[in-house]
């Protein structure tokens, strides 16, 4: 495929200016002739890499000519740049020796590598704007970088920046490098190693926190590729062992990515292996008076007989268990930058930090049975604590993420004994728990209608069905349809009965006069409320609710959860959004008196 200019976008005195592009100008565009290109071929991994799917195979082929002769030069000129500045060091009185950065050198000489390290590293930030990865930022007017997300998408329409002047140019991204610096802390050394997490011996006696590779979410090393095309060619004088391959390493990288073993179970058996060797030489090596905290994200998206579960989960928590380590808990933490993402709200707000200990070796076993009374006893508690939160000091644990936290007591109980024990003998398998554990985010205890529009939804959503397969089930549930129409949760005629959406919900609802207000109808005022006015209408809304505020809030959980299995991202993205605005609604809820305090403030008056 080629490529056609559309437009230049010029500076004018107060805005941008937008040109058709004349042939003179077009010409221009396909000029430059690079010396070099950058060597290999980017991955065939449809779900991280779509440019290959159209014939873009090699990195150089996510450049324009001119952006390739940009960078070599800008490249090239690092080597140059390094003996200026080793000269002004002996002139600044640098010792002149011959010792290099990378061997502890604190001369002239590894002082121009230093600098030429953050060079290099400017480079870097430059190519994320010099690519055809990017595209063009209508907010402000200006080229949006290449990486929105951990991936590389194809890009019909891409915007080409000014490399050498503007907002995007090379001077502009090295100072970047060099604000980072003049904030940084310089009282301590600081040291990094490169190693094997499976071989290691550094974390000796230390106290430890880690954020390993999330099972097959993101391809690390692939997507390093992209930069160390580039950071190779100005910096392999500096560090020739550390970039002596021509792409970045990837064989030993813990990920359990097809493409690399030929087949998704050699890929898990890989990933379990190796994270088990790893977790083994943590448990073993860690400073026995502090857990270990391994940070985790990961969406459970699988289902199986109505369980969720998900094979990234299982394996990881599988290799955990596997290396000796017990979980005492689990903390939700909001660690994942969402902003700028379509759809954000419903994308994985939290990492899950697991708070792990060695297990004693001499643990006894437990049956299944046993194994469920304990998690009857333990996960109601815990699972009312995270979805309240504490007022100003702790939030609710957002829906997107709740299936993650409640594995924390769960699991803690599972991996306390040395072994879960099934009807047959056989140990228990993680999988098997974590779908037991799953089952108490779909219990419910809510009103006849409620469990009705529940059941029904989780059938047909907000199709159409037959009355008659309605009337069926709003007899098992102590209900009828008619007095769920009169409720206003569904629509019933022509023989046919269908869930109302909550755009669907009247606009001057009251809950003071309305006679039959069932938990569904109060959830979906509330979701409406919100999203035409704002935390104020529902918080109003809320407050006039009383009793019904907590149900609510619960059958919103539940419902998320239903969606998520079901694939139903639009209608989840309003439950996680009612949840995740909970605290501001309560906080207008609370704020307005109700009708006990004024008749109490009238009689003191």
């Amino acid at each position: 495929m080629g490529a056609r200019l559309m437009a230049v976008v010029a500076e004018g005195a107060r805005a941008r200016v937008y040109l058709d592009p004349t042939p003179q100008i077009e010409a221009v565009a396909f000029e430059a002739k690079p010396t070099w290109t950058p060597e290999g071929n980017l991955v065939e991994d449809p779900r991280a890499f779509t440019p290959t799917l159209y014939g873009l195979r090699k990195w150089s082929d996510l450049f324009t000519q001119r952006q390739l002769l940009a960078l070599t030069t800008f490249s090239d000129l690092v080597e140059e740049t390094w003996e200026k500045i080793r000269q002004d060091a002996i002139t600044a009185g640098f010792a002149d020796e011959d010792m290099d950065f990378a061997s502890g050198g604190r001369g002239a000489k590894a002082y121009a590598q230093a600098v030429s390290v953050y060079l290099a590293s400017g480079i870097s930030q430059l190519t994320r704007y010099c690519c055809t990865v990017c595209t063009w930022n209508k907010a402000n007017e200006n080229v949006a970088q290449a990486f929105g997300r951990q991936a590389i998408p194809i890009t019909w329409d891409f915007a080409e920046a000014h490399p050498l002047q503007g907002s995007l140019s090379i001077e502009i991204t090295i100072g970047w490098v060099a604000s980072a610096i003049g904030v940084k802390p310089v009282h301590f050394p600081g040291h990094s190693l490169q190693l094997d997490a499976q071989n290691q011996t550094i974390s000796t006696q230390k106290v430890i926190s880690t954020d390993p590779p999330y099972y097959d979410n993101v391809p690390y090393a692939d997507l390093s590729d992209f930069f160390y095309v580039w950071l190779r060619r100005s910096m392999k004088p500096t560090f020739p062992d550390l970039f002596a391959t021509l792409s970045v390493p990837k064989a030993e990288e813990l990920v359990a990515v097809t493409y690399r073993h030929n087949s998704k179970s050699h890929a898990e058996k890989f990933f379990l292996a190796g994270m088990t060797q790893a977790m083994h030489r943590l448990a073993d090596q860690a400073h026995p008076a502090f857990p270990v905290t391994i940070y985790y994200a990961f969406k459970q998206t699988e289902t199986d007989e109505g369980a969720t579960s998900s094979t990234g989960w299982v394996t990881f928590l599988d290799a955990v268990l596997r290396s000796g380590f017990q979980l005492n808990g689990t903390w939700p933490m909001r660690t994942e930058k969402t902003e700028g993402l379509k759809g954000k709200k419903n994308t994985l707000a939290s990492c899950i930090v697991l708070v792990c200990r060695k297990r004693p070796v001499d643990e006894p076993s437990i049956s299944r049975r046993e194994f469920i009374r304990e998690l009857n006893g333990v996960l109601p508690e815990a699972l009312d604590e995270m979805t309240k939160g504490s007022g100003e000091e702790r939030s609710p644990v957002a829906p997107v993420d709740l299936s993650q936290a409640i594995i924390g007591p769960g699991m803690a109980v599972f991996s306390k004994y040395g072994a879960v024990l099934e009807a047959d003998g056989t140990p228990m398998s993680v999988r098997t728990a974590l779908q037991l554990i799953n089952r108490f985010l779909a219990e419910d205890d809510f009103d006849p209608d409620t469990q009705f529009c529940l059941h029904w939804f989780e059938q047909y959503g907000w199709n159409e069905n037959l009355f008659g397969e309605a009337d069926v089930l709003a007899r098992s549930k102590s209900t009828s349809v008619d007095a769920m129409k009169e409720a206003g949760v569904l629509q019933s005629g022509s023989g046919k009965v269908r869930l109302l959406k909550w755009a669907e919900y009247p606009t001057d609802w009251d809950p003071h006069t309305d006679k039959r207000t069932p938990v569904w109808e109060a959830l979906h005022q509330l979701i409406r409320a919100l999203k035409q006015g704002g935390e104020s209408a529902s918080g109003a809304l809320l407050a006039a609710l009383g009793g019904k505020a907590e149900a609510v809030r619960q059958l919103a959980y539940r419902l998320y959860t239903l969606c998520e299995r079901l694939g139903q991202a639009e209608d989840a993205r309003a439950y996680n959004e009612l949840i995740t605005s909970w605290t501001g609604i309560e906080s207008v809820a609370n704020s307005i008196p109700k009708p006990s305090d004024l008749q109490l403030s009238l009689f003191e008056n």
